[in-house]
């Protein structure tokens, strides 16, 4: 295993950093690219401003468990077209429940994208968010 030995108060180029990381064999220097990707990430973290915290909050908030197992199940029924009338009305208003989670998490990442001086589809790459499926409503062909 090479080693890389610093002393404190002693400057060094990156240069040289950089060349004692390219004699590191492999399962060391994946370590290493490891630990400076926690040390990213942390100030990264503490680099946020409250505003995006709240902002992320809203981005990574779900739906509950429960309202998202009974919109599939109402989704799965009304596909196999076996849904009764007041479970179609349930699925109606669990469609505007999830389409307002969806506005205010899309409202949030425009507000975010703007903070950050960046387009939507690069702050979304950035958080590694996938853009949604498109999909074809069909519930009011009922």
């Amino acid at each position: 295993m090479t080693t890389v030995q610093l002393q404190s108060e002693i400057n060094i180029e990156l240069e040289k950093v950089l060349d004692g990381v390219a004699k590191l064999d492999t399962p060391d220097l994946e370590k290493f690219l490891t630990e400076v990707s926690v040390l990213l990430a942390q100030r990264k973290v503490a680099n946020f401003s409250k505003e995006e915290a709240r902002l992320l909050q809203v981005i990574n908030q779900t739906l509950p468990v429960s309202v998202q197992t009974r919109y599939d199940q109402l989704t799965d029924l009304r596909r196999n077209e076996k849904i009764a009338p007041e479970e179609y009305q349930e699925l109606l208003r669990l469609v505007d429940q999830v389409e307002l989670a969806d506005a205010n998490r899309l409202a949030a990442l425009i507000e975010l994208a703007q903070l950050r001086h960046l387009a939507v589809d690069q702050l979304m790459q950035q958080l590694d968010i996938q853009p949604p499926s498109p999909y074809v409503s069909t519930l009011h062909h009922r």
